[in-house]
């Protein structure tokens, strides 16, 4: 679960975490009233969950009320769903630096990343300059110990008070992690003030769906969607994307689900919906089937590969499904795994021509949609 950059610095603040006087508004009235709170010149962010805001025009800066109320406006009716707006001081920046936390996949330690450089795509430093980056890894339940803060700390360049106060921040950062089952959690530009000061000019704060149920204060909110069949998909458990394609994928699996979503490019197909049909959800074809029909797609394609997940499972439940819902637009399946024999014999008794090979069910959805 992502939180938006207000959120993430709502949680930085509690934590002791310096952060940019900032006002949270959700329309243009409200702008000037926010400005008499942080003053001018002023930054307006709009809160939404992706990167490279400030390359997609997405962060305004303003010197006056009348241009801070027109560029929230244009921010507002922009065609990225902004829904809410921060607007903050504008810093003094000295120097710009970059810190952050994740889970490193190798050693299921905590992983501190640090950078002189921030403001940039870590991703191309990582790549152009990756001696600039200094890495730390942590045991997570010892905690953050005070020579890994040095490490860190010393990687970032910095001295004197800003050394020490760049270690209470970091320990801070890492309390944070370990609290809110976080994923990562990011400082954007981490910058250094004209007076040596360490501020969050931005920040990401992504938080561990499997424990979310224990972060009571960060519930899922409609605004974090695009779509109401995200939010509901979201609330009732199925990851779910809506395009605006014509073939309603029920696929088992990200890594499958790309493979699929690729050939339906290649062939010249177009994608109305994934919805994940694999893990905890194969026992649910009734809603996931649901949800699908809700992008009004022009087909159903049904891929999956059950080791764990069985597939004589899932061709009854597609049966239920199919039953109940009684869907107007053809369902093709290629139903592989545990238990393929029963499924297809379940597939032939709905009228449907069981595929085991993924490439052929793309072209046969495709070539349905005309």
């Amino acid at each position: 679960m992502k939180l938006f950059e207000y959120q993430a610095k709502g949680l930085f603040a509690e934590a002791g975490i310096a952060v940019p006087a900032g006002q949270v508004v959700d329309n243009v009235d409200a702008v000037e009233a926010a400005i008499g709170e942080v003053g001018l010149p002023c930054v307006l962010k709009a809160q939404v969950l992706r990167g490279g805001r400030g390359k997609a025009g997405l962060i305004q800066f303003a010197t006056s009320v009348d241009a801070a109320r027109t560029k929230a406006e244009q921010l507002l009716a922009s065609d990225h769903n902004v829904q809410k707006l921060l607007v903050e001081e504008s810093l003094k920046i000295e120097k710009e630096l970059y810190l952050a936390i994740t889970v490193d996949p190798l050693t299921g330690k905590a992983l501190v990343m640090g950078a002189s450089e921030g403001g940039v795509d870590i991703e191309d430093l990582a790549v152009n300059a990756p001696e600039k980056i200094v890495r730390q890894l942590v045991d997570i339940k010892q905690g953050i110990l005070p020579f890994q803060l040095r490490n860190v700390m010393f990687g970032l360049g910095l001295k004197g008070e800003t050394f020490k106060e760049g270690m209470q921040l970091l320990k801070a950062l890492f309390g944070l992690f370990s609290r809110k089952d976080a994923e990562l959690v990011e400082i954007n530009p981490l910058v250094v003030t004209a007076d040596g000061q360490l501020i969050a000019a931005d920040g990401k704060f992504s938080i561990d769906d499997s424990a979310a149920f224990r972060q009571k204060g960060l519930a899922r909110t409609r605004e974090q969607f695009d779509s109401d069949i995200e939010f509901e998909a979201a609330e009732a458990g199925f990851p779910y994307l809506q395009f605006d394609g014509d073939i309603g994928l029920m696929c088992a699996g990200a890594g499958l689900t790309n493979t699929v979503y690729d050939l339906i490019a290649d062939y010249g197909g177009t994608v109305a919906n994934y919805l994940e049909f694999g893990g905890p959800n194969y026992r649910r074809a009734v809603e996931a089937m649901a949800f699908t029909l809700r992008s009004k797609p022009k087909v159903i394609l049904v891929v999956t590969f059950g080791t764990i997940a069985r597939a004589d499972v899932m061709a009854e439940g597609l049966a239920e499904a199919i039953e109940t819902l009684k869907p107007d637009v053809p369902i093709v399946t290629a139903i592989r795994g545990t238990n393929e024999e029963e499924a297809t014999e379940i597939l032939k008794g709905l009228g449907l021509e069981p595929l085991n090979d993924t490439e052929a069910a793309v072209q046969k959805a495709i070539a349905l949609c005309g």
